[in-house]
């Protein structure tokens, strides 16, 4: 549970690192009169709405199941759709408007704020990424090392807009238009995906029986575990949520059962793909 709190904690921090980031480069695109940045920071708010569905999704899981849990699987199907066509149609307008820019001129050149702009977000997002490439280490989360990498990329992305940006204040004004092209159809490919992932069918499609089994047995060979209390599960976008509570030696330290908890946790989410994350609770066991 603790490995839970600190993870869901470090993805709310990694939300509003990127609203905060993400509204500056638009007013730093605005203002700056760069496209690409405007662009850019539309890839930055969107990594907002994706972080804001995972921790949904989480927080779904982490309720005792219940009649109102189909609801709530409902309501995020329609939120994801929503957000997915917001993003379709804002890359698909900015994709356009740089296009016609491209083909009939008009093009501005950018100011100094859309580079300054792009360096600060090259550096936000490389410290993002050691903070949270730190936090999946600690709490051995693939799921958050996913996170990480993907902060990683975000700041390679920001180090080709500053370049974009840099050349055409140097006098090659086109070249920010273009990346801005680039950046939209980017948008435009994350709200695709959104979309898709909210009009699939939140319907089980693995064998959930299976996987209990395999869990029990890896679990039992696990060095520290004495037994299943429990294992809780259940199925949402086709990936599982595993809720587990183990057996261990009374007499060991709070640190070793902390390790076998973490060591379990990561055998588990490492070895079976179909399972998204799985909390490990501990119990003495006193019999």
């Amino acid at each position: 549970m603790e490995n839970f709190k600190l993870g869901v904690r470090a993805s709310w921090i990694t939300v509003g690192i990127n609203f905060a980031l993400g509204t500056f480069k638009l007013f730093a695109g605005i203002v700056g009169h760069s496209y690409a940045m405007i662009a850019d920071s539309l890839h930055t708010l969107s990594d907002v709405f994706t972080t804001f569905l995972v921790l949904m999704v989480l927080s779904i899981s982490a309720r005792e199941a219940n009649d109102e849990e189909p609801v709530y699987k409902k309501y995020l199907a329609a939120l994801e759709k929503l957000l997915g066509i917001i993003l379709i149609l804002m890359g698909s307008y900015l994709a356009y408007t740089c296009s016609r820019l491209l083909i009939f001129g008009g093009m501005s050149k950018p100011s100094i704020i859309a580079l300054i702009a792009a360096f600060i977000s090259i550096a936000i997002k490389e410290i993002m990424y050691w903070y949270t490439i730190n936090i999946s280490r600690k709490i051995k989360s693939i799921s958050m090392e996913k996170d990480a990498w993907h902060h990683r990329e975000d700041a390679l992305s920001s180090i080709g807009t500053f370049i974009a940006i840099l050349v055409s204040i140097l006098g090659l004004v086109s070249l920010d238009v273009i990346a801005g092209v680039a950046v939209s159809i980017v948008v435009i490919k994350v709200g695709r995906n959104l979309y898709n992932k909210g009009n699939e069918k939140y319907e089980a499609k693995i064998d959930e029986d299976e996987i209990i089994l395999n869990l029990e047995i890896i679990v039992k060979e696990t060095p520290g575990v004495q037994g299943i209390k429990s294992i809780r599960s259940r199925i949402f976008n086709e990936r599982m949520y595993v809720d587990l509570e183990i057996f261990v030696d009374p007499d060991i330290s709070v640190r070793e059962g902390h390790d076998i908890a973490k060591a379990l946790q990561y055998r588990i989410e490492s070895e079976f793909k179909s399972i998204k994350h799985t909390m490990v609770h501990i119990v003495p066991n006193n019999k």
